[in-house]
């Protein structure tokens, strides 16, 4: 299937490249769309936690064994992820984002053919391969729409998309479960799928925001280019990833077993179980909403990228790394709640800021493979996080032990994750000696 490309720049008097025009309502028709397709992502995701105790019981598996289907998502997540930011500069955004959508749906059907493990473990395969580039492509798309100075706000509605999609899938799932059994969440989500991938197929279409700085073509002739390797080892990208790491870790924890500690372990039904991960994802989306303007507006007025968008993950990340520490040694049930939600909502910060930091540092011809590469690296605890906590809660003294060291060692990771960032992340001085600034 043939690429589609991106409108050339038109040319001023002189010669030379003049800036795209912002069309506005394009943008944000595409960002609305890009936003929906991230709700359809993390429900996608979301669903196999949320049917965590009717697929256990039904199948009689143990803790490990649902762990390593849980963990079986991340089988190629980061390597797909990595495949596809290679290709994302000869393929166009509406063929890939359309082609992942209706894989995602292929994914959820052959548990309804056969509920097994075998076949759990094969969907979510898919499903983690499929989605491996959901993220780091759709924002790829979305900086195709938007200039540098108005990317806060639709990076974060981008994200903002995971929030709500956990947020909508709580309630809807487990209710689909209750009433109807966990297979029919799965087969509604299916036809979710193949609904938006049509939708997307007929609307979405690449943004012209995605060309080589004028001066980078007047001083090389052609788009400029920086070794991987130096943009790998750059502390901006380090620092990226590492804060993506640490907030990719809390959110392994909680897809994978957040919905089956607050049923275990704090004795609440599976309605209230969802109520409070939906508002963890509520308390994250407002945040995201909260945070963006602002960036943008100290972007727009000249403040360093490193104090606007590099410090703040830092801080979301070690921020929710201590409430993750600290709230399994709580006994008051209100203040343990408000820690769960600063532990797993906090951390979201970190995810549209590292992809804004990580992209002033390489040309705009390279930005989406590197997108790929930051994904690919800084979404490892998914394949690590829920197949660890299995492994512990079958092995600690008791169930609530192993609960508590699954914790604790998140809360270790998070806050050394969000150090490194802290401390790495200059883009601004990185920028210079890439040659892109």
């Amino acid at each position: 299937m043939p690429s589609q490309s991106s409108p050339p720049l038109p040319l001023d008097a002189s010669g030379g490249l003049e800036a795209p025009v912002f069309d506005r309502r394009r943008a944000w028709l595409v960002t609305a769309l890009i936003v929906t397709f991230m709700v359809v992502n993390f429900a996608d995701k979301s669903v196999l936690g949320l049917a965590a105790g009717p697929i256990m019981d039904e199948l009689d598996i143990s803790h490990s064994t649902y762990g390593l289907i849980s963990s079986a998502y991340s089988v190629l997540f980061s390597l797909s992820g990595l495949a596809v930011g290679f290709f994302s500069s000869r393929v166009s955004s509406r063929v890939l984002l359309f082609t992942m959508c209706l894989v995602w749906g292929l994914a959820q059907l052959p548990v309804l053919i056969v509920a097994a493990v075998p076949t759990l473990v094969a969907g979510r395969i898919l499903l983690g391969a499929a989605e491996g580039p959901a993220t780091p492509m759709s924002m790829h798309a979305l900086y195709k729409w938007f200039p540098a100075g108005r990317r806060g706000l639709p990076s974060a509605l981008q994200i903002s998309g995971a929030a709500l999609g956990t947020l909508i899938a709580a309630p809807v799932v487990t209710w689909l479960i209750t009433q109807f059994g966990w297979r029919s969440a799965f087969a509604v989500l299916a036809v979710t799928s193949f609904v938006w991938s049509g939708v997307w197929w007929f609307a979405g279409h690449d943004g012209p925001h995605d060309q080589p700085p004028a001066r980078a073509v007047a001083k090389t002739g052609g788009p400029a280019r920086v070794p991987y390797r130096r943009l790998l080892l750059c502390g901006t990208v380090a620092g990226s990833v590492a804060s993506a790491f640490g907030a990719s870790w809390a959110m392994g924890v909680s897809q994978a077993w957040l919905p089956s500690y607050l049923r275990s372990e704090l004795d609440m039904s599976p309605g209230a179980a969802a109520s409070v991960i939906s508002a963890v994802s509520a308390f994250s989306f407002v945040l995201l909403l909260a945070l963006s303007p602002v960036v943008d507006r100290l972007t727009r007025r000249g403040v360093s990228l490193r104090w606007s968008s590099g410090v703040p993950q830092g801080l979301a990340v070690m921020c929710a790394g201590a409430a993750m520490a600290v709230f399994p040694f709580v006994g008051s049930l209100p203040v343990r709640l408000a820690l769960i939600a600063v532990a797993f909502g906090v951390h979201s910060i970190a995810f549209p800021l590292h992809y804004m930091t990580a992209a002033a540092v390489v040309p705009a011809s390279q930005r989406g493979a590197l997108f790929g590469i930051v994904a690919a690296t800084g979404t490892l605890p998914g394949l690590l996080a829920p197949s660890l906590t299995g492994r512990l809660l079958d092995t600690a003294s008791s169930e609530s032990a192993g609960y508590t060291l699954s914790f604790v060692l998140a809360a270790a990771v998070m806050v050394v994750s969000g150090t490194v960032a802290l401390c790495c992340i200059r883009p601004a001085r990185d920028a210079g000696r890439m040659g892109v600034s």
